[in-house]
């Protein structure tokens, strides 16, 4: 068993215990991962970039927690519809790979449709 199917495990076996499967369905699980994303920007709202680098131990914890939130819904959803989230990891990295080659970006923060 891979390290995802055992995080999946993990989020399943919560879910069940706490008898919250009739809540979770993909459409409300999305709205919620918008929510947690939200959640860890909130810790960079008004900090500078530099700022962002230099959390304090607390902050960071707190932003791992933030993390954790979006990972597990991350996790849900993908189990709910039977997405092979290691294998949809790879395929995406092999078309960003192929729509941002490194002699076209490197150091440009621009758009694959610009290039």
């Amino acid at each position: 068993m891979n390290q995802l199917e055992e995080l999946r495990a993990v989020v399943r076996e919560f879910i069940s215990e706490r008898g919250w499967d009739r809540h979770h369905n993909p459409k409300n699980l999305a709205m919620a991962l918008s929510v947690e994303a939200a959640e860890v920007l909130e810790h960079f709202l008004w900090c500078s970039p530099e700022e962002s680098f230099n959390l304090d131990d607390g902050q960071r914890r707190e932003v791992g927690y933030e993390l954790a939130d979006v990972l597990m819904g991350v996790i849900r959803v993908a189990d709910l519809l039977d997405i092979d989230l290691a294998a949809a990891f790879e395929e995406k990295m092999a078309q960003n790979r192929a729509k941002y080659p490194p002699d076209k970006v490197n150091g440009r923060a621009i758009k694959y449709t610009a290039l």
